[in-house]
């Protein structure tokens, strides 16, 4: 499953190689032309029928959060420091593989017998976090973790749910964004009206860097960003709306806090939703940024919407995601994209 393998890729943001690789050996048959550019997008062009003169950007990003090592202390533990959005609290005891040797390490942290008065109650922040490799030493913690060197959440990929239940779960690191790659490869087994630009961006966790060199060089008239979004609708003290929920189908955005959405691009999603049964929802607006933020700002302006597939707990050791709201995600993508030329005019 394509899913599975990008989930178990290593790919923080600056280190995307391994992530790139799948992909490319997935899509280099599919498409017409592919380049890596000098930010290390992976950017390929599946050329269209001909019956429309559009060229859409359609982009999703390969890195994800994780750790860099930044220096080593004479016990042999090692300090980092978090790329991306990280939530300190997810840290303490996790596993990590660090580098390309994928040497194991365990994020240390005190015994609760050990804690002093009031520790119990604050979260331990990330700079008082160390990583332990089972050195005996700062020479040997540096041999096995160079400076500079990155480390991902060992987390395996899973099932959590039997399919013939109807109920379909699994588990994995990383769904932000694997999820919206593995998406845009899907859609590159078919030709559209108009050429599609597939963009596989670089860096988005740490500024949306990749999106915005990628649509300043291939100039779109409009662009899909396929994305992996939070949903929330855990159990909360208070009655608070989840951004999105997991099993009510894609979620299209409105609004977040790198752009708003074009809204003839919203209609033309909520139309094919409709129309063709497949079950959607809004994410709750104002909440996070996507590649989108960059890309509708390149030369005069993009036209822009970003379809997400929800999932829980993104941005930790282990998210769950619905393989259900993977497929319509999939689903309302291409028939959305195949509507395109006659529901939208730039």
């Amino acid at each position: 499953m394509l899913l599975q393998r990008l989930s178990e890729a290593h790919g923080i943001a600056g280190h995307e190689e391994e992530v790139r690789a799948v992909l490319l050996e997935q899509i280099r048959d599919r498409v017409d032309a592919c380049r890596i550019d000098g930010m290390g997008n992976l950017i390929a062009l599946k050329k269209g029928t001909g019956s429309s003169p559009l060229r859409v950007l359609v982009a999703a990003h390969m890195d994800e959060v994780g750790l860099m090592i930044t220096s080593a202390e004479e016990s042999g533990v090692l300090r980092f420091a978090k790329v991306g959005g990280i939530d300190d609290r997810v840290l303490p005891a996790r596993v990590v593989l660090i580098g390309p040797k994928r040497v194991p390490g365990v994020i240390g942290v005190k015994p609760v017998h050990l804690l002093d008065k009031g520790e119990r109650d604050r979260v331990t922040e990330s700079r008082q976090l160390t990583i332990d490799v089972g050195a005996t030493g700062k020479a040997e913690a540096e041999k096995l973790a160079p400076r500079g060197e990155f480390a991902v959440f060992a987390t395996e990929f899973i099932a959590l749910s039997d399919p013939s239940s109807g109920y379909r779960t699994v588990q994995g690191k990383a769904f932000d964004d694997r999820a919206g790659c593995a998406i845009l490869v899907e859609l590159l087994q078919e030709r559209f009206p108009f050429d599609l630009v597939a963009a596989f961006t670089v860096q988005e966790e740490v500024g949306l860097r990749g999106a915005r060199v990628a649509a300043g060089a291939e100039k779109p008239d409009a662009a899909l960003v396929l994305e992996c979004t939070g949903a929330n609708e855990v159990p909360t003290t208070r009655d608070t709306s989840p951004s999105t929920r997991l099993g009510s189908g894609p979620a299209i955005t409105l609004r977040d806090t790198s752009f708003i959405s074009d809204p003839r691009l919203v209609e033309l999603f909520r139309t094919a939703a409709r129309e063709k049964s497949i079950p959607h929802q809004y994410k709750q607006p104002n909440i996070g940024g996507t590649d989108a933020g960059s890309i509708h700002r390149a030369r005069d302006g993009v036209p822009s919407l970003t379809l997400a597939v929800p999932a829980r707990y993104i941005h930790s050791p282990s998210s769950i995601l619905d393989l259900t709201d993977f497929e319509n995600t999939a689903a309302l993508a291409r028939e959305a994209l195949h509507r395109l030329p006659r529901g939208f005019v730039p």
